[in-house]
């Protein structure tokens, strides 16, 4: 084997050992594009319609709170519909479903590392202490900390864009914590949370009955409705 045959292959076994991430990354990269080069034209039109002559670039639409907040208003629910999921997955429920712990027998997720630690496991399982009471956790932290930046950031932005608006209209400005009492501020994040917990309760439901076969996601093809596999 040549080493350019060698070089090759191990790249096509990166890709593949990667591929659900890299997929997902570069469906984020094309819709993120779209959605910057969209919402600038779209700012760019309500700009003229306001009267506004000045256009944006696409780099300087990137800076304006219309862009931050249509931006960190999404991710915040995406991140608190992850992180409430690996919550409720913990401590619920639901017979059938292939996004269940088993009801009758142990979860290997339940395991006490202290007890299965070895020596390739990661190294805050082989130290012990408060490093692994923190990594035991470490995944629901991560989401919730996105979420709470995510939702500053939407705060943070919606102001601004809230702000230009009163401006535009002859009217005063206000603060961060001022818009965060508003009803806008609290629609905008509630319409986008509702529809986050609804295609969860979907996928939840319909993979007791329905089967994608090939897909981590649901159960195996032949296995009765009744059967909560995990």
């Amino acid at each position: 084997m040549t080493r350019a045959t060698a070089v090759n292959r191990s790249w096509r076994d990166w890709v593949r050992e990667n591929g659900l991430l890299l997929a997902c990354l570069g469906f984020f990269a094309v819709f993120f594009a779209g959605m910057v080069v969209s919402g600038a034209a779209t700012y760019n039109q309500e700009q003229l319609e306001h009267g506004s002559p000045e256009q944006l670039s696409v780099l300087q639409y990137l800076t304006t709170g219309n862009f931050i907040e249509a931006t960190f208003e999404n991710w915040e629910s995406e991140f608190l519909q992850m992180g409430m999921y690996v919550v409720l997955t913990a401590l619920l429920y639901q017979k059938g479903s292939s996004e269940s712990k088993p009801l009758k027998k142990p979860a290997p997720q339940d395991a006490d590392p202290r007890e299965a630690a070895k020596r390739s496991s990661p190294w805050p399982v082989r130290h012990g202490g408060w490093p692994l009471a923190v990594y035991e956790h470490s995944l629901v932290i991560a989401f919730f900390a996105l979420f709470f930046a995510s939702w500053a950031l939407h705060a943070l932005g919606g102001v601004s864009a809230f702000n230009e608006e009163q401006l535009q209209h002859g009217q005063s400005a206000i603060s961060m914590w001022r818009y965060v009492t508003t009803a806008q501020f609290w629609f905008e994040s509630m319409q986008n949370w509702q529809s986050e917990f609804i295609a969860v309760a979907a996928i939840i439901g319909l993979s007791i009955f329905l089967r994608q076969r090939g897909s981590a996601e649901s159960k195996p093809v032949a296995d009765p409705h009744r059967e909560t596999s995990a």
